[in-house]
């Protein structure tokens, strides 16, 4: 990891970060945080777009998400989509 570092002290329940310093393994504790700080950033930056695109298009609808879910799948198992 080439990226600079920083030493910081957090506070979490003790049962939380005992469960994270046993997942860590090798890596470590801090290794085992940053990927779980990172996977939140991710998933608030997706739903930061999900707001300003429903605020745009309006909400995505049920079958909307189940089509764009089996389109998802299908492309996953190689069988490719038709443009």
């Amino acid at each position: 990891m080439s990226e600079r570092t920083g030493k910081y002290s957090i506070t979490m329940p003790r049962d939380l970060a005992e469960a994270a310093r046993k997942r860590g393994g090798p890596s470590g504790l801090s290794a085992y945080v940053a990927a779980a700080v990172a996977r939140q950033i991710e998933r608030d930056n997706l739903d930061e777009l999900i707001r300003v695109a429903e605020a745009g298009h309006g909400p995505i609808g049920d079958e909307e998400i189940q089509a764009l879910r089996d389109q998802l799948l299908k492309a996953r198992h190689g069988e490719g989509t038709a443009a």
